[in-house]
């Protein structure tokens, strides 16, 4: 049965931001060349899979994710020659190489916007929203705005166009309009560039926000949540009224022949474990699995900068019901960090010098033995912390600027409005890879695009690869862990302790091998009653050296994490 599963399933995923990985000609924006030159550090962590996020022509109003052109590289990442020789080098080295997919929008600087905002009657005019102004009120003045509905970067969704006299739709910023896919042509456009990638030799790919790529044509006013000017659209674009028939079409046009080499994963926010066994049902041909957000909102009160103590009630609420959701059909992706998170042991662990690198693996072993693909963010492997901002001048991501301006010309307390973009800004996970204690982390020569961490003197891959007890050597267990154990990719899950807010315990099952998995996550001793028979089960992998034996009633060290195995000849029971 293992054997017969697609390959992914065992395979661990590293997303790489290139603009911060490595700088290969001083110009301080990390390029293509100088992941090339990195590549052995991802293939001495064991990873089987990069994913890039996007290094196509843009104009970098959202740092990339509003593409000017699909079929080439940006001048500030390097060539096609250089993408060229970075994929051989990938293949050579046993991985494969995964692109990020940005089609719910464009840039506005993209040829395809740039004819359709030339006329009202351009050919390409379809191939966007755009909508006049509401009836009775006057173009470009507050309030005309086609719907209410709000941007995801502030602001209204829609940006007048003075020329045309009509309003186009931006859910994301006005330099990123929406395409129309109710336009047969744009999604055979889109398709078309995507087997371009994949004759290229590209792997796959991970898909932007690309279960918003159906709107209700109706375009439908939104609720106006209280405290906001802007209603609410995404009822009418979250996973919207053809989703799944254009992911089916995009399968049948483009996938179809090369799944078993291939990596189709598709980050949907606003997703239900309902609609996500709909999109990753094998039967269903849509995508592989998808990234959901859930588990990322739990220390979220009103709006992402509105930060929350987490409940590890909540977290185990979430993860659980993932992972019983997709046990029969379907598939996990596990993460923790990406370019759009914080750095989770900042988050969710303890970045402090005392507990930095427990709290790591512990964050790092409780997730890696779930059920599904683990995905590791650049700089995770080495226990990189959120940044070490102390103005908005230190920011540089668009998300974060506009909120800021929009919150203390609201009347906001400034210092009270940087408190949550210290915590929850995606430029935390942005700054400049650690490579070593040298000016500049080792990332560039020259003046870097946003500012490295000061703590790079002692968190970098150098010191991390010369220390046999650092959190990099920890993740190269974790991966090798799950390429040798069929347990750990196949395994069915079995929550324990739901109630418990200290420690986080389950079990993993496959055959006739089983695992127990326990993480504190508290700075504190933690106490455990174990499940009959796992008295004389062996330690499999342990961020605590010196660790308690296994015992019924077991006391677990601050941030400890341990693993144990027990087979069908120590006497697996039932559990209640």
């Amino acid at each position: 049965m293992t054997a017969t599963r697609p390959w992914w399933t065992s395979a661990v995923v590293y997303q790489i931001y290139p603009r911060s990985f490595a700088d290969s000609n001083g110009d301080g924006i990390g390029d293509l060349p100088g992941i090339l030159d990195r590549l052995d550090h991802l293939a001495g962590l064991g990873v089987d899979v990069l994913w890039l996020s996007p290094v196509n022509p843009s104009p970098h109003d959202d740092n990339g994710y509003d593409i000017s052109d699909y079929q080439d590289i940006d001048p500030a990442f390097g060539t096609l020659d250089d993408f060229d020789k970075l994929l051989a080098a990938v293949h050579e080295r046993g991985m494969k190489l995964v692109m990020d997919l940005v089609v719910n929008h464009t840039s506005d600087e993209h040829p395809w916007f740039a004819e359709a905002r030339s006329a009202p009657d351009s050919p390409r005019r379809d191939w966007y929203w755009w909508r006049p102004a509401r009836s009775g009120m006057e173009p470009g003045t507050p309030g005309a705005e086609p719907n209410n509905w709000g941007s995801v970067f502030s602001g209204p969704a829609w940006e007048y166009d003075p020329d045309s006299g009509e309003y186009y739709l931006h859910v994301f910023s006005p330099k990123q309009p929406d395409l129309n896919w109710e336009n047969p042509e744009v999604r055979q456009a889109v398709y078309a560039m995507m087997r371009w990638w994949l004759d290229r030799g590209v792997d796959g790919f991970r898909m932007d926000v690309i279960n918003l790529i159906s709107k209700d044509p109706a375009l439908p006013d939104g609720h106006t949540p209280a405290h906001s000017r802007y209603g609410d659209g995404s009822p009418y674009y979250v996973c919207g009224p053809r989703i799944h028939e254009f992911l089916q079409e995009m399968h049948r046009e483009v996938f179809a022949g090369r799944e078993d080499r291939l990596l189709t994963v598709g980050e949907m926010p606003g997703v239900t474990v309902e609609e996500a066994k709909l999109f990753t049902d094998p039967a269903r041909a849509e995508v592989d699995m998808v990234f959901q957000f859930e588990h990322v909102g739990l220390d979220q009160g009103d709006g992402k900068f509105d930060v929350r103590p987490l409940r590890l009630h909540d977290l185990k609420a979430s993860l659980g019901r993932w992972q019983a959701g997709l046990n029969e059909t379907g598939w996990n992706s596990l993460y923790w960090n990406n370019h759009d998170q914080p750095r989770i042991i900042s988050r969710f662990g303890d970045d402090g010098p005392r507990y930095r690198k427990r709290s790591a693996t512990m964050l790092a072993t409780v997730l890696h033995l779930h059920r599904g693909t683990p995905y590791i963010y650049q700089g995770e492997e080495l226990g990189m912390t959120n940044a070490a901002f102390t103005s908005i001048d230190d920011f540089r991501d668009i998300e974060s600027l506009n909120h800021y301006a929009h919150a203390v010309a609201g009347g906001e307390d400034p210092e009270q409005v940087l408190e949550g973009l210290r915590a929850m800004s995606r430029d935390n996970a942005r700054t400049p890879m650690q490579w070593d204690a040298s000016p500049n982390a080792g990332f560039t020569t020259g003046e870097p695009w946003i500012g490295v961490h000061p703590d790079h003197v002692d968190i970098n891959a150098e010191a991390a690869i010369a220390d046999s007890t650092s959190v990099y050597h920890y993740y190269r267990r974790l991966i090798a862990l799950r390429h040798t154990e069929p347990v750990v990719a196949h395994g069915d899950f079995t929550p324990l302790l739901p109630d418990d807010e200290r420690v986080y315990a389950f079990t993993r099952r496959h055959e006739s091998t089983e695992l127990l998995v326990l993480g504190n996550f508290t700075g504190e001793p933690a106490q455990v009653r174990l499940p009959a028979g796992w008295e004389n089960a062996d330690l499999v992998i342990g961020n605590v050296s010196d660790a308690a034996p296994l015992e019924a009633a077991l006391t677990l060290a601050p941030w400890e994490a341990r693993v144990h195995r027990r087979t069908a000849r120590q006497g697996i029971v039932a559990l209640s």
